[in-house]
């Protein structure tokens, strides 16, 4: 899921930790404690212990802990078996795991292929 230039952690709120507010970050952001608040990034992890209350944003998001809030990928949401979501999911792709815990609705959207539009966009100047 991490390509080259992600899979270096770049930020990290702590097992016995709380933050409560927003975070806007770049790279990866894992959470093992708790936060109160929206987290926009680009890629999150959530590990086992991991709480959060509020919405996410993200290109890619793994879910090991709890989230009450809804949350948007643009790529991928991961929910892992001990993975608890409570709200709404909007991504491409979404696996979840046996024995994960899903209360909410989910919306999924294909990627689109830029190529397709390319193509079709040839067409439109040849006869035009």
């Amino acid at each position: 899921m991490f390509s080259k230039n992600t899979e270096k952690l770049e930020s990290f709120v702590g097992v016995n930790s709380y933050f409560k507010g927003d975070i806007k970050s770049t790279g990866t952001f894992r959470v093992d404690g708790t936060v109160e608040g929206n987290i926009e990034t680009d890629w999150l992890v959530l590990g086992e212990t991991a709480q959060l209350k509020g919405d996410a944003s993200a290109r890619g998001i793994i879910i090991g802990g709890r989230v009450d809030g809804n949350i948007k990928a643009t790529e991928i949401i991961e929910i892992k078996a001990k993975g608890e979501v409570r709200g709404e999911m909007t991504t491409t792709k979404l696996s979840v795991a046996e024995g994960a815990i899903f209360d909410g609705r989910s919306t999924m959207h294909r990627a689109e292929s830029n190529v397709v539009e390319l193509q079709a966009e040839e067409r439109k100047k040849a006869k035009g």
